[in-house]
């Protein structure tokens, strides 16, 4: 019942859809109607409000880090971890947006640094200098992703490579449009509008 409760507060931690209710609070309009259609930071970024992606990306990092810790503290780890997985859920599938959310990148960065800040850590690592190489966030935050389970293996955390590999998963799923750009060369680089 408890990792219920936990997955349910994590989810709803999760679905409050930072980055849309900064760029209304702006007065920049519907940030889902810009660029990839996204509620996350990056799409924020294409507004040219360089203030209001940080804010957005902090803001979904925090969301993901305080559904972690929330249910930890009140029911133990194992429903931390199922808190910060239902947050990744809330994120990309709010119920208030018609299921239609992001991509799970920040919040699931904000889920790992509360899980274990060593992982969290050399995940962003790994995002950082892909970022810098390419200029291009989705091949940062999939190799980001894609990291997370083998530095967890590393550490002899088979519990916490198993959680992560779940978060690489679901922000697989969330990237597939972007995949198929990566592939075809088009996908757009970190500041174009």
């Amino acid at each position: 019942m408890n990792l219920l409760l936990a997955l349910l507060l994590g989810y709803l931690l999760g679905s409050v859809p930072w980055g849309l209710l900064l760029t209304r609070a702006a007065g920049l309009g519907d940030i889902r109607a810009i660029g990839s259609g996204n509620i996350g930071a990056t799409n924020v970024l294409r507004t040219g409000n360089k203030p209001l992606a940080a804010a957005t990306l902090a803001l979904d990092i925090a969301k993901g880090a305080l559904a972690l810790w929330i249910a930890g503290s009140l029911w133990g780890e194992q429903a931390g971890l199922a808190a910060g997985f239902g947050a990744m859920l809330g994120h990309a599938f709010p119920v208030w947006l018609g299921f239609k959310g992001g991509k799970g990148v920040a919040t699931g960065g904000g889920v790992l640094l509360a899980a274990a800040w060593w992982l969290g850590l050399g995940a962003a690592l790994v995002w950082l200098a892909v970022a810098a190489t390419l200029r291009i966030s989705s091949a940062a935050s999939l190799a980001a992703c894609a990291v997370a389970p083998a530095i967890a293996l590393l550490a002899g955390r088979y519990d916490l490579a198993l959680f992560s590999a779940g978060i690489a998963l679901l922000v697989a799923i969330r990237h597939r449009a972007n995949i198929e750009r990566l592939m075809a060369g088009t996908e757009p680089r970190i500041g174009r509008k």
